[in-house]
């Protein structure tokens, strides 16, 4: 196994997971030879999609979706069923051998009730989970040595086995950290960030995205896309790759945009 990377997959490239087989092949081929790739999940749209059509309500603070009692087993059946078993049949339709598992699994993380929400405020979230820090790698690791493709959804379980809904973003950090990956990769609809001459920027470090910042270069959207990969890059303490689906599913080295967690 050449290396160990961490795909984050989100957004636009799970409302249209069918259309997307030059990417699922991209991801079967790097792992056939030899590639170590993990592939982490949230779902937030079908969720929401799902729980409308339950004619349950939605409410979100700072972002992270309020998860009452009575709703947590839909939640778990979107991603942990639904939206998993789907990008694992896209995979293996293009040749990979992925497995489908939630965070859970093997105890590959401890997860535990969040009691505030990530300003630190007192909220009450429900059964919103965060990673408690530890976990053990040997389920993932054996997976990766025989040259299959892990895919997981960000349920987690709580000491005594209830079932918990945690953010797909820091858990893909968790889990870059606790195999020690060489990289994270946040899949986007965009090729990387790109500097004032129109031009994808290779590798940023901290100190130049405040400078790309302040003088115009990183505006709108990508301001917030740009400081949550510093902060995953910071919490797992590896190298976050920026980049688009379709560049990703190319043979060869994925380009984009580096972001890396200290100056």
């Amino acid at each position: 196994m050449s290396g160990i990377s961490v795909v984050k997959v989100g957004g636009s490239t799970l409302e249209d997971i069918d259309s997307l087989a030059p990417l699922w092949k991209g991801i079967a081929s790097r792992a056939a030879q030899g590639e170590g790739l993990v592939l982490v999940h949230g779902g937030g749209k079908a969720v929401d999609a799902m729980l409308a059509r339950l004619g349950l309500p939605t409410a979100r603070i700072e972002g992270l979706r309020v998860t009452p009692p009575d709703q947590m087993e839909v939640i778990a059946g979107v991603l942990a069923g639904t939206v998993n078993k789907r990008l694992v049949g896209a995979i293996n339709a293009q040749g990979g051998r992925s497995v489908g598992l939630c965070l859970g699994d093997g105890a590959t993380l401890r997860c535990r009730v969040m009691k505030c929400a990530p300003s630190g405020a007192r909220a009450d979230l429900g059964r919103v989970g965060e990673t408690g820090g530890s976990g053990d790698a040997a389920l993932l690791r054996a997976l990766l040595s025989n040259l299959f493709t892990p895919i997981i959804s960000s349920i987690g379980l709580d000491a005594a086995g209830g079932l918990l809904n945690v953010n797909a973003d820091d858990a893909a950090a968790a889990i870059a950290k606790l195999l020690g990956a060489d990289r994270l990769v946040l899949l986007t609809d965009v090729p990387g960030v790109r500097d004032g001459d129109g031009q994808v920027c290779p590798s940023l470090t901290p100190g130049a995205i405040r400078s790309m910042i302040d003088r115009g270069e990183i505006t709108g959207g990508m301001i917030p896309k740009v400081r949550a990969a510093l902060d995953a890059a910071r919490s797992c303490g590896v190298p976050v790759l920026i980049t688009s689906t379709s560049a990703f599913g190319l043979e060869g080295e994925a380009v984009g945009t580096l972001i890396v967690p200290e100056d």
